[in-house]
């Protein structure tokens, strides 16, 4: 394992039945770090995070705080720290706020109550919200619940397949402030997949170009931003 990595991924292969998807690629995730995986649609990048979860068969070498985790179960993924925010929020529609967070604090032993306080203080929305079912929030706070919910487990690193998905533009860009400061705050670790290269580049440490399942380009998050190509793919900057 790479000194100072929280995840260590090597020669990850993954794929549905006889289709691979991902073809042996490789990256990193350090302590405290926001590492951004960009690609258009079809690049690879939820297989990766249902790979990295254990929801998928995969082949390769996933190491996580100094152990292998490469046949771990998602249930035992999870107890190890990692936990999820799925693409399409994965929200209980029919339970409350508050029990949606209390169903994402499953896994740990003893009271919750200090936990549900803390993320309803970064998200007062939810706060104000604890007693509506989850369905009937907005999307920008369904996916504020997805990210608090995937909090409770206190894990180390979050993954976060495509946060901004069907967002508007001015509720992705408070998402993402959250997110960030979900680092520079909390000490979290992220690893995000997205499409939006603008707002994501713009709090990621690293980044990789995901591109038919194979990693093409990968550099700080200023690099990538400053780069024509990633510009002109996704940015829609021709220079």
């Amino acid at each position: 394992m790479s000194s100072g990595s929280l995840l260590h991924v090597s020669g990850l292969s993954a794929g549905y039945g006889p289709i691979e998807v991902l073809h042996q690629i490789d990256f990193t995730v350090g302590e405290g770090e926001i590492v951004v995986i960009l690609g258009a649609n079809g690049a690879g990048k939820t297989t990766t995070m249902r790979a990295l979860s254990g929801m998928i068969g995969r082949q390769g070498t996933v190491e996580y705080a100094g152990n292998d985790i490469s046949g771990a179960k998602p249930d035992a993924i999870l107890r190890a720290g990692i936990s999820q925010v799925p693409q399409g929020r994965g929200t209980f529609t029919d339970l409350t706020v508050d029990d949606n967070l209390r169903a994402g604090g499953y896994t740990v032993k003893g009271s919750i109550d200090d936990d549900l306080e803390r993320w309803y203080a970064q998200f007062p929305r939810l706060s104000e919200r604890r007693d509506q079912k989850a369905g009937s929030l907005s999307g920008g706070e369904q996916q504020m619940l997805a990210v608090a919910r995937a909090m409770m487990p206190k894990p180390k690193l979050l993954l976060c397949d495509e946060p901004s998905l069907g967002l508007a533009p001015l509720i992705t860009q408070e998402l993402f402030k959250v997110l960030g400061s979900l680092r520079d705050e909390h000490g979290m670790s992220l690893l995000i997949v997205e499409q939006n290269a603008g707002m994501s580049l713009a709090i990621a440490d690293r980044a990789y170009v995901l591109e038919t399942g194979n990693v093409v380009a990968t550099g700080t998050g200023a690099e990538l931003l400053a780069d024509d190509t990633i510009k002109e793919a996704y940015l829609g900057v021709v220079n």
